[in-house]
């Protein structure tokens, strides 16, 4: 029974960390897309720290966010993709200093996605600029507000994630 119920939880988390992330990417869609991107759902990124949950969570909520945002098919596998490979890295960094963790979707979103604006949108701008623009605006999303994120959940991580934290 107990077994049963880690279960449960696990995907009870990684449905929430999904919806949230649709929800945000969604309603701050104007920042979302595009080779200027801020997209604030991004900031959730730094839930593997907590739950092992979040890494499914994410890279769902990616997928729906994508394809509800109009993206086209290779934004939303290899935008999804990026994201998943973020939050891997920030699981895998979960037990090193806080600071780190942004820095996995911070990278790998700043190496894809621009791969994915110029040759799947047709954005004629260089990639190179188009990796720093990325990379700056998770910068902000991932880095300045995940972290923000880090610091409240931090407090409260003993009551919103306690079944679901070291499995």
């Amino acid at each position: 029974m107990k077994n049963e119920q880690k279960k449960i939880t696990y995907l009870v988390h990684a449905a929430m960390i999904a919806a949230v992330y649709v929800v945000l990417t969604y309603v701050f869609a104007p920042f979302s897309f595009g080779e200027i991107q801020v997209r604030i759902s991004e900031a959730l990124t730094i839930l593997p720290v907590f739950t092992p949950a979040a890494v499914p969570g994410l890279f769902v909520g990616c997928i729906i966010g994508n394809i509800l945002g109009g993206s086209i098919l290779p934004d939303i596998v290899f935008g999804s993709l990026a994201t998943l490979i973020g939050a891997c890295g920030t699981y895998l960094l979960r037990n090193k200093t806080r600071y780190l963790a942004p820095v996995p979707p911070i990278v790998a979103n700043a190496l894809i996605v621009p791969f994915v604006l110029y040759y799947g949108y047709g954005v004629a701008l260089p990639i190179p600029f188009m990796m720093a623009t990325v990379g700056l605006g998770e910068v902000l999303s991932c880095g300045v507000l995940g972290l923000i994120v880090y610091q409240v959940l931090a407090k409260y991580r003993h009551v919103i994630f306690r079944p679901a934290v070291n499995q």
